[in-house]
């Protein structure tokens, strides 16, 4: 099989570093016919092309088989599994703990298509949409994500983040946040129930125009990360499950291509 036949497609050596960790055929089930390897490129063609599943090239395998393994590998959270592995590797490369210290928590307000499902108003960025709210670490790697209506407030959004803190936060101490996590509300439920603190981090009044704030560009630069990828560009998923996978996705691909970049 040629390297590569599509931009987005693995490398030998991508594909080599985490085929043993996809999930295998299930023994009570008929063996799989599938090339694995292009069930992930077909995937990872819609992520970053932007694409609908039925307009799969035909070079891929069908699109109802590439949308099953999409999908069940989110209800068994593979992607989850696969992106935390490889964030892992990516910290220990980096010459960090794999679990990290300190974070960054914001959120972002997108568009959505006129499919159904769950969306809100955000008056505040004036966009009629979702919400993705992230929990990045120092090296703007995802830790988790809860896509929400547009319209869920950015301390609604946190509750609902630290509820899906797992065991690779467990050394959390410390993390920066925007104005609009502000509030005695919020502060005391994390002090009651969370062993981190979070620190907001302010522009100050004095400041015009474009300006980099300490800690907070390190969440910035990982939505400008996800927006490399069309799929992405807006919320086109009718389910918010699918929207996080499809971040973890993007960000699997991202990590991958730093472990192995040829």
């Amino acid at each position: 099989m040629p390297n590569r036949n599509y931009p987005s497609d693995l490398t030998d050596s991508q594909w080599e570093h985490i085929k043993e960790m996809l999930p295998k055929a299930k023994q009570q089930r008929r063996p799989r016919e599938l090339e694995m390897r292009q069930v992930v490129n077909a995937i990872l063609y819609v992520v970053v092309g932007g694409i609908q599943w039925r307009m799969l090239p035909k070079d891929f395998p069908k699109w109802q088989s590439t949308y099953y393994y999409f999908r069940l590998w989110r209800k068994d959270h593979e992607w989850l599994r696969l992106h935390d592995r490889l964030r892992a590797e990516v910290r220990r490369t980096a010459g960090r703990h794999k679990h990290p210290t300190a974070g960054c928590l914001d959120s972002q307000s997108v568009k959505t298509t006129q499919i159904s499902g769950v969306r809100g108003f955000d008056a505040a960025k004036n966009i009629k949409g979702r919400k993705r709210h992230l929990l990045v670490d120092t090296l703007g790697l995802l830790l988790t994500i809860v896509v929400t209506a547009a319209s869920v407030q950015e301390r609604d959004g946190a509750r609902l983040v630290f509820a899906r803190l797992n065991g690779s936060c467990k050394k959390l101490r410390r993390l920066w946040v925007d104005g609009g996590y502000r509030g005695p509300s919020l502060a005391t439920w994390v002090t009651a129930r969370f062993r981190f603190v979070l620190q907001v981090v302010l522009r100050r009044e004095e400041q015009c125009g474009f300006v980099v704030l300490p800690r907070r560009w390190v969440v910035e630069r990982t939505f400008a990360w996800l927006n490399l990828h069309r799929r992405l560009s807006k919320d086109y998923e009718v389910l918010t499950d699918n929207s996080e996978a499809m971040i973890y996705i993007a960000m699997t691909r991202l990590m991958l291509r730093r472990l192995k970049p040829l």
